[in-house]
């Protein structure tokens, strides 16, 4: 039987999206609770893999990363083996952020976060030309981002 999540843990999830480093005091304040169950909560939460991880938000432009594109991928073939290895092969490219199988046009669709077009071409002509089974590539450039947002409504 799976863990049924209720609106206190869909609070507290919230609270920690919006910080995952407030404290446990904090979250049962704001809730009107005390720590103990707060605390059990999120270790529950954590054990059902609802909260998977925790992490830091950077800047990218501060950090020097000023292109992000978005990479639509089809193939030649549509083997199993393929699309595993394509798989395998896309989660050992730093470059690549984000990586979707979708349906339409085309097969892929990934986000990727480079310092400038240079090095963007860098990484279409040097690795993703490299993996013999891509057929087309089509790139849009981010130019402007009007919405991001890490936390996703609960």
């Amino acid at each position: 039987m799976s863990y049924q999540v209720d609106q206190i843990d869909k609070e507290i999830i919230s609270l920690l999206q919006q910080d995952g480093k407030m404290k446990i005091k904090e979250i049962a304040a704001r809730l009107g609770m005390t720590n103990t169950p707060i605390f059990d909560r999120i270790k529950r939460l954590e054990q059902e893999l609802i909260i998977t991880s925790y992490s830091a938000n950077a800047d990218r432009m501060k950090l020097g990363f000023q292109l992000i594109a978005f990479c639509s991928i089809s193939f030649d073939q549509h083997k199993s083996e393929l699309i595993k290895n394509f798989e395998n092969d896309v989660n050992e490219l730093p470059e690549v952020l984000e990586c979707y199988h979708i349906a339409g046009m085309f097969d892929y669709l990934l986000k990727v976060l480079v310092r400038d077009m240079d090095e963007y071409q860098e990484f279409i002509t040097k690795k993703l030309a490299g993996l013999k089974y891509i057929g087309k590539v089509q790139s849009s450039f981010v130019m402007t981002e009007v919405k991001k947002q890490q936390v996703f409504p609960l």
